[in-house]
């Protein structure tokens, strides 16, 4: 019988047994102990002294940071966080783990349009990455506007980091390398997320997806959140055209356990979202939070990523990774891409 775990507005109960009608062959997939190979970045690695990760106070950021740490040539590692006390501690964390005194506190609430402001005029030298990785379905409230006028769900994954990649680089101020972090939700999942479905892909289209009109079915605080990083890797793919000396990615850190997708739902929301995550990473259908967080790392320093491309799962939310157009060509169309920059920066302006 398959695992049921129900919570009011959140299904977590069918994860399991969407998972097995998916993926009938999913126990070919394992979870298996990972290495580090610290010889396999790229030649330039050493060119990459600087990165700053958002959310990085722990889950996939915090496991970015320490890897990032462990690569020859890193030298600083700005940990964006919200919460001064959780970056002290992850800080702490993460010192001891690799024994590297690299890391400095930058603190940053993406959901916040002034507090990115404040955040990038406290940056006072440039950044050779940028690694966009705050986000989550978007707290109690997720279709619940903000004072900028898009929902909690899209100000935490996408408006933030807009406005702030945006900054860096018309600043001059990011020189190398951005990944916004997405999801194969974004393009859809076969029995588990529905893909989202545009009628138009029209500038006002998505608006209606930052500003929440786009949703009818309110009872379901995790549907908006497919939609969501839909925009977000279409706006990337975007700006990566108007930036071609930066090269930008979206990359989907894949059915990853451990992450903190949940830290601003309820507690009881988050431990039981956890523990079905670690049954499903047990049971083959999903990887650890170091094979999540590699695929960052390895979109960082391996040039073969190519700027304006969104890699995730070739099959599945896990295995080897892709580009996601030959799943969904809308993700590949450039006026769609536009229409969700332009719509972006309605809230911008």
């Amino acid at each position: 019988m398959p695992l049921q775990v129900c919570l009011g507005d959140i299904n977590v109960c069918k994860i399991v047994e969407k998972t097995n009608k998916a993926f009938p062959n999913i126990s070919e997939w394992w979870c298996v102990d990972w290495k580090e190979n610290m010889n396999s970045a790229m030649d330039e690695s050493g060119m990459m002294k600087s990165v700053l990760i958002t959310g990085a106070n722990g889950g996939l950021g915090k496991e970015c940071a320490r890897q990032l740490a462990l690569q020859n040539g890193i030298e600083k590692i700005y940990l964006g966080c919200r919460s001064e006390d959780k970056a002290i501690g992850a800080k702490k964390d993460l010192e001891a783990s690799t024994g590297k005194n690299i890391f400095d506190i930058f603190l940053i609430d993406v959901s916040d349009l002034s507090s990115v402001h404040r955040a990038i005029e406290s940056l006072k030298n440039p950044i050779d990455a940028l690694v966009m990785n705050a986000g989550g379905w978007g707290g109690e409230n997720p279709l619940a506007l903000t004072d900028d006028g898009v929902t909690n769900v899209f100000a935490v994954n996408v408006l933030g980091h807009a406005l702030l990649a945006e900054e860096l680089l018309k600043r001059g101020m990011l020189t190398k390398v951005g990944l916004y972090v997405s999801s194969e939700a974004a393009r859809g999942i076969p029995g588990m997320d529905e893909r989202p479905e545009l009628t138009t892909s029209s500038i006002d289209e998505f608006v209606s997806i930052a500003d929440g009109t786009f949703f009818t079915e309110r009872s379901d605080s995790t549907k908006p959140y497919a939609p969501v990083k839909y925009t977000g890797a279409m706006w990337l793919s975007s700006l990566a055209r108007q930036y071609p000396s930066v090269r930008l990615i979206t990359m989907s850190p894949g059915g990853t356990a451990g992450t903190e997708v949940t830290s601003s739902s309820s507690l009881i929301k988050t431990y039981i979202f956890k523990a079905v995550m670690s049954v499903m990473c047990l049971m083959g259908k999903m990887h650890r939070l170091e094979t999540g967080a590699k695929r960052f790392v390895d979109g960082l320093l391996d040039e073969s990523y190519q700027s304006g491309v969104f890699y995730a799962s070739v099959e599945g939310i896990t295995g080897p990774v892709g580009d996601q157009t030959e799943i969904f060509s809308d993700l590949g169309d450039e006026t769609y891409q536009d229409n969700a920059r332009a719509a972006i920066r309605q809230f911008l302006s």
